[in-house]
């Protein structure tokens, strides 16, 4: 008997994640410098935008890999949310 898979099955770590969120997230974590010296594409180095990253990433597969793999590294880096974020006093 197949079980169809349940929307929270997914092994995959990006699965509901869209590459707005994505470079959205490293923006905000980084800023363009970082993320150009880390991935140096002209889209994070020359008059960087969300809107030109997309266009680019949607277009450019080895791109878009390395910037997928730097979000699901820096979201593991990130402390959980259930961890409190300084030691109680």
């Amino acid at each position: 008997m197949n079980i169809p898979p349940t929307p929270h099955s997914s092994r995959d770590p990006l699965h509901g994640i869209t590459l707005e969120r994505i470079v959205t997230t490293l923006h905000t974590l980084y800023g363009w410098e970082r993320m150009g010296r880390r991935i140096p594409i002209r889209c994070f180095l020359h008059d960087p935008s969300i809107k030109s990253s997309l266009t680019f990433l949607r277009k450019t597969p080895w791109a878009r890999q390395k910037v997928e793999a730097w979000f699901i590294e820096s979201l593991q880096d990130l402390p959980s949310a259930q961890e409190p974020s300084h030691p109680p006093l």
